[in-house]
């Protein structure tokens, strides 16, 4: 019997590649050429190839007219993510097509790169990596970089979820304080002592380091505007490693050149891999490329996921384990 046909948009782990050869006939993207930035293309190659299933990843344009391109021999779209906001959901129900994702295997990873920003926006290690690469670095002097402690800050957490709150253990470790918003209040097993805010305005003049976690869409985009932005304390700390679109970057650049707002790390951008270009001439701003769930391990678990959902359907005929859509 022949393998299902599987298309792969980008280079994975070898390990996961291999294994995907080795179960299916897999098209894969060895040279990780960036052609599923194209919907068109995508349908384009699965009709192609004839495939059964395809193995997305985040920045893939699996919108409505994609899926609506795509053959019919097409089961199953997984995604190399968590976040499902590059795929239309509904077009592909409305297709039959099964999408699935890669929860609970890299919050902690993502919240570790949201610390590792946190960290370097509070001790100016950004400035500090890049006076030394430039040959400025003249030895140590009293009042040369001088950043903030994270002990005893207040970090407000936005979006209490699995990354959120495995953050927020990391902050415990710094002697932090942990707020946090959500839509609702967590039980208090899962709260571990954190401050529940049911108001924006309260939850944000209350603390001194924001960190962002909500998911994509039209509900979060732009959530933290010039509005939101004035109402933190002087001399705040904002993190994201949520979603780009939930900045407003222009407003989060002039709170962050007037000195209202102290530092940003950013992970995440609107429009990525483009990034503002006013974020790169500011010295007290982080940016880092999208790494949040950059660990060999996290990446291989992923990868695993994928596979997982994809054997559900294609080799077991049931349903899989991770289905979002």
């Amino acid at each position: 019997m022949a393998k299902p046909v599987l298309l792969v948009t980008r280079k994975l782990p070898e390990a996961i590649e291999a294994r995907a050869a080795r179960d299916y006939d897999a098209r894969l993207n060895p040279q990780d050429a960036h052609w599923a930035v194209d919907g068109a293309e995508i349908a384009r190659r699965a009709t192609e190839a004839g495939a059964a299933g395809i193995l997305g990843a985040a920045g893939d344009r699996f919108d409505a007219a994609c899926i609506k391109a795509l053959p019919e021999s097409v089961k199953i779209i997984t995604t190399f993510s968590v976040g499902t906001d590059h795929i239309d959901i509904a077009a592909a129900r409305a297709r039959g097509i099964v999408v699935t994702n890669t929860p609970e295997v890299l919050s902690f990873a993502t919240a570790e790169c949201a610390f590792t920003l946190m960290l370097m926006a509070a001790r100016r290690a950004g400035e500090g990596e890049r006076m030394v690469r430039a040959g400025k670095w003249e030895g140590w002097a009293p009042t040369q970089l001088m950043g903030v402690t994270l002990e005893g800050k207040k970090l407000g957490i936005l979006g209490f979820g699995r990354i959120g709150r495995e953050l927020a253990a990391m902050a415990r470790g710094f002697r932090m304080e942990i707020h946090y918003r959500d839509i609702n209040r967590l039980p208090p097993e899962l709260e571990q002592g954190a401050i529940y805010h049911d108001d924006d305005d309260r939850f944000l003049a209350t603390i001194d380091i924001l960190s962002m976690h909500v998911p994509g869409g039209e509900g979060t985009r732009k959530w933290l505007n010039a509005k939101r932005l004035a109402t933190m304390q002087q001399g705040a700390i904002v993190v994201n490693s949520g979603r780009g679109p939930s900045v407003d970057d222009e407003a989060l650049i002039a709170a962050l050149a007037s000195g209202h707002i102290r530092a940003a790390g950013l992970d995440v951008y609107d429009n990525e891999p483009k990034v503002n270009p006013g974020y790169l001439t500011l010295e007290n701003v982080a940016l880092l490329p999208h790494l949040g769930s950059a660990t060999i391990e996290t990446r291989h678990a992923m990868g695993l996921r994928c596979l997982e959902n994809l054997d559900a359907v294609l080799l077991q005929g049931k349903a899989p384990p991770h289905r979002v859509g």
